[in-house]
């Protein structure tokens, strides 16, 4: 039987092979190959196989790359990040709407500048590759100089990226705010520029309904009608503070999430961060609408601002993926992300397993981004994004792992004790993008 391929990779696979609405079904969709053979046909997946089901298959065993003691994992998926935060996070003492004033406008400022957005773009995918992060939903600042500067770098690694401008001409400083004119006129170019361009596709990014007047919803709504296939990327409900502020400014809605629906801004490929404080009507209309949340752990803690309730979500049958939401968020690991969810979980009572950690973190995420036919498992057919994990790369970590009895445990180890450091390599669109080192050795 003769087999198209390009690379050959050999090591131990772990995914979830399909989409689910509730995590009993997990265990039944989970795929754990401790020898297995992955083939590649340039950026697609051809299949995955165990190696003595494969061998057969290569032309030349002498040139299969060899991650054996590794384990390989589709490429996780960020649902809500802010690139030009990369360089203020870690900021001290305040809670979100305090935060923003001291903290994120100034250094938000910056980004008119296009070297400056350049650099912070080279740095901002070097720290999501080195963490084994190969698709994320951005944000970037209000200037169109940000967003073209990260498509650009993006562009260049073949990476499967989602951003957008922000848009906001309201209770920000002058220096950040715009006219829902300009605002529509310059997001109407960068889409026409960057959407569906290669891998990348354009979000319309509102930063939250405080910083929206009606008039500039309207032109998100405009946009959203003329580019339907475009992506919807903005906050909701984080804080109880901003949550009452947005009542006092749209006094005419029935809460915060309606005046994001009455503008028609829910739907499909709609992306709400945080999602912390909703009633249970706000919960079924994200729903009814298929739109989608970012549950964005370690910003939820730093800023104080809630504890976000996975168990409603899985009730609700609202899609969710994993947010590191730098830099409110105090990581790009998605690994340390995981970790601290299932502390949030912990503090409710709902226990966070890493079968479940793992799926959010990469096929529900993309179903979350609504690219799960696409990437987020090891599906023939599907993009070639995954990250090679080193799973003992301290002594506590070799110990724990030498005596964990199975791939649960396993995986629980590595999601409540590991880090960047574990990150072996990163392949994006079948192309080794970013390695801790050269180990590999042929098979």
């Amino acid at each position: 039987m003769s087999v198209t391929y390009t690379q050959a990779i050999r090591g131990s696979f772990f995914d979830i092979t399909a989409v689910v609405e509730t995590p009993l079904q997990l265990p039944d969709y989970a795929r754990y190959i401790e020898d297995g053979l992955l083939l590649l046909n340039g950026g697609d997946i051809v299949s995955l196989q165990s190696w003595e089901a494969g061998r057969h298959l290569l032309a030349d065993r002498s040139s299969v790359l060899d991650y054996r003691g590794k384990l390989i994992v589709p490429g996780f998926v960020d649902t809500h990040i802010h690139y030009p935060q990369t360089e203020m996070i870690a900021a001290y003492g305040e809670q979100l709407l305090e935060w923003l004033q001291q903290y994120t406008f100034p250094v938000e400022s910056q980004y008119h500048c296009p070297q400056h957005s350049a650099r912070m773009s080279a740095f901002f995918l070097h720290q999501l590759l080195s963490n084994g992060t190969t698709t994320a939903l951005v944000f970037g600042t209000v200037h169109p100089e940000s967003v073209d500067a990260l498509f650009s770098a993006a562009d260049r690694l073949g990476m499967r990226l989602i951003a957008g401008k922000v848009m906001m001409d309201r209770n920000a400083p002058d220096y950040l705010t715009e006219t829902p004119e300009q605002s529509y006129q310059q997001t109407r170019e960068l889409i026409e520029r960057w959407h569906n361009h290669g891998r990348l596709s354009y979000a319309l990014t509102p930063r939250f309904a405080p910083t929206s007047s009606p008039e500039l919803l309207g032109k998100v709504q405009q946009l959203k009608e003329e580019y339907p296939d475009t992506w919807l990327h903005t906050h909701l409900s984080e804080n109880p503070q901003e949550i009452e502020w947005v009542k006092s400014l749209f006094p005419d809605h029935n809460g915060y999430l309606d005046v994001y629906h009455q503008y028609q801004l829910t739907g499909r490929r709609s992306v709400f961060a945080h999602c912390i404080h909703l009633d249970e009507e706000e919960w079924d209309c994200l729903h009814a609408t298929g739109s989608a949340v970012a549950f964005c752990p370690t910003s939820n803690l730093f800023l104080g601002s809630g504890l976000f309730n996975l168990k409603t979500c899985w009730e609700k049958g609202v899609k969710m993926g994993m947010g590191t939401d730098v830099g409110a968020g105090t990581t790009f690991s998605m690994l340390q992300t995981l970790g601290e969810a299932y502390k949030v979980g912990q503090l409710q009572r709902y226990r966070l397993a890493a079968c479940e950690a793992f799926y959010h973190a990469t096929l529900g995420g993309a179903r979350a981004l609504d690219l799960d036919s696409r990437i987020g498992s090891f599906t023939a057919g599907k993009e070639a994004d995954f990250v090679v994990l080193d799973p003992a790369v301290s002594a506590l970590q070799q110990m724990r792992f030498a005596n964990s009895k199975d791939i649960w445990e396993k995986l629980f180890v590595l999601m409540t004790l590991g880090d960047d450091r574990n990150i072996a390599a990163t392949w994006v669109n079948g192309q080794c993008v970013w390695q801790a080192r050269s180990e590999e050795k042929a098979a």
